[in-house]
């Protein structure tokens, strides 16, 4: 009896599944909406296009087929509407973050990322905003010179040895670098050879490949966790990693223990030494818990995400040469007038520079899968539909910015775009509402002004010293949540001054 009872219950459990599922997808109010079949009754169908590394192309192909709202899984919707930005993103929205975000975090503990608490994030959010502000860059300036420095003592070595090199990664090695000697005062050494320094690259590679499946079917992280953190090569693995790089770190300021009485404008205090100041001036504001996570989350994303937009801004420019040409004109124009150093400050005098840096970001964003959120109690009328209370919704950065209604002619690289909007006000609203590179709203990634602030600083000096060679006229990138290019080899060689390739 106890034998057949051990066979008959996960049969019966199974069963009971899968009515279900049957039920849900038969009966739901939104049994209408359209998506690939197996989507009303698994996640596995999402969960396998996410393994394959190329969703945002077909999430964009998704709602070309389907229209601007298709379901990806039970209760799991892909929305394409620009009134679905506001509605769902839009500062002060109550669509708190999905249980995908749990796998972007220790089973047992929180991070300013992953947190699903709106309140608890807002609170976070307000003690450290002031950090990544925009007028907080200036205390980071000389952190990235130092790096750009570096970067171009790295490609005048290729110029001279005539080795081609993958940008990419040495972009990587330049983010990785800067968000060290931003967070911790100390460079990693990734500039120095390009090597990856005790396994970081490869443990924040494998951090976001298992995080972004995990998420998937959250309810599986806990289990999993604990068992994979233990093994190196896992994605778990990298997180713990992670977490002990950061508290090694953390343990070796401490033992300087910083002057709480040293003066707010000191141009060279690091992030890490302003967060242990303001620890020390006010432990039950600023704990270490606090210190540990705004760490964790510099080093986790504050790498791969620049590097990722510094390799789709060279690339739409050497894919597209007058546009090239005419930023080149732009930077000798604005160097010839005694701007040997472009300061960040400086370089916002720079429009065209600036519409390109639109324009890589809108065809090459970062992240590269939905933004998962929950609605809240009481639903939610979007589009032409209303979505209950506990129904998840998302939308992809990349369906956003490739809406040929808002960005007509999407897959052509042309800047101008951003320029000529600006004569037309309603249109400029809508292309901005639409445009989300960094998130939106009371989410927006609060690294965003230290990522554009070394794009400023490095792109118009790369092309102001130097002519790159793309060796293939496409590029393979894989999509583990961030969307990272594998293959951008290119040859360099230095710059004739007046002469523009």
């Amino acid at each position: 009896m106890h034998a057949y009872l051990v066979f008959i219950l996960p049969v019966l459990f199974l069963v009971l599944q899968l009515l279900l599922r049957l039920g849900g997808a038969l009966f739901s109010p939104l049994k209408d909406i359209p998506g690939p079949f197996w989507t009303r009754f698994t996640s596995l169908w999402y969960f396998s296009r996410v393994r394959q590394g190329q969703f945002e192309h077909e999430n964009i192909k998704l709602h070309q087929q389907y229209g601007p709202i298709v379901r990806i899984a039970p209760n799991q919707y892909s929305i394409s509407d620009i009134s679905a930005i506001k509605t769902v993103y839009g500062t002060g929205s109550q669509f708190a973050k999905s249980a995908w975000y749990d796998g972007w975090k220790h089973p047992q503990l929180w991070n300013l990322f992953a947190d699903r608490d709106i309140k608890r994030h807002g609170d976070t959010r307000k003690r450290f905003t002031n950090l990544y502000s925009m007028s907080s860059l200036v205390h980071y300036e000389s952190f990235v010179d130092h790096c750009a420095d570096l970067f171009t003592d790295r490609l005048n070595e290729f110029a001279d040895n005539k080795k081609t090199f993958n940008l990419g990664h040495w972009f990587q090695c330049y983010a990785f670098d800067v968000i060290g000697n931003i967070t911790f005062g100390e460079r990693f050494g990734f500039l120095d050879r390009g090597d990856d320094i005790d396994g970081a690259i490869e443990a924040v590679h494998k951090v976001m490949m298992y995080s972004s499946l995990v998420g998937i079917y959250p309810e599986w992280h806990p289990r999993l966790f604990g068992l994979l953190s233990k093994i190196k090569s896992s994605g778990a693995g990298g997180r713990t990693y992670i977490r002990e790089f950061v508290e090694e770190k953390i343990r070796k300021r401490e033992a300087k223990r910083p002057d709480p009485e040293a003066p707010e404008n000191l141009r060279t205090q690091d992030f890490l030494e302003k967060l242990m100041i303001a620890h020390e001036t006010n432990p039950e504001k600023v704990t270490k818990y606090h210190i540990f996570i705004m760490g964790q989350s510099n080093v986790t994303a504050g790498s791969d995400t620049t590097a990722i937009s510094l390799s789709g801004i060279m690339w739409y420019l050497l894919q597209n040469p007058d546009t090239l040409r005419k930023l080149v004109t732009e930077i000798d124009d604005f160097t010839a007038k005694g701007n040997g150093k472009i300061s960040f400050k400086e370089s916002q005098d720079m429009p065209y520079f600036q519409a390109v840096m639109k324009e890589a970001l809108r065809m090459h964003s970062a992240t590269g899968l939905p933004m998962w959120r929950v609605v809240p109690a009481g639903g939610a009328q979007i589009g032409d539909k209303f979505f209950s209370a506990g129904t998840i919704v998302g939308v992809n950065t990349w369906v956003a910015h490739y809406d040929e209604r808002v960005f007509p002619n999407a897959k052509e690289f042309r800047p101008e775009r951003w320029l000529e909007a600006e004569s037309e006000p309603d249109k400029l609203k809508e292309m901005n509402q639409m445009y989300m590179p960094f998130g939106l709203g009371s989410r927006t990634c609060i690294g965003k002004h230290i990522s554009i602030l070394e794009m400023s600083k490095l792109i118009p000096r790369l092309l102001r010293d130097f002519e790159f060679t793309p060796l293939r006229k496409n590029w393979t990138t894989r999509n583990a949540w961030f969307v990272k290019p594998t293959d951008f080899e290119v040859k360099v060689q230095r710059r004739t001054k007046g002469v523009v390739a």
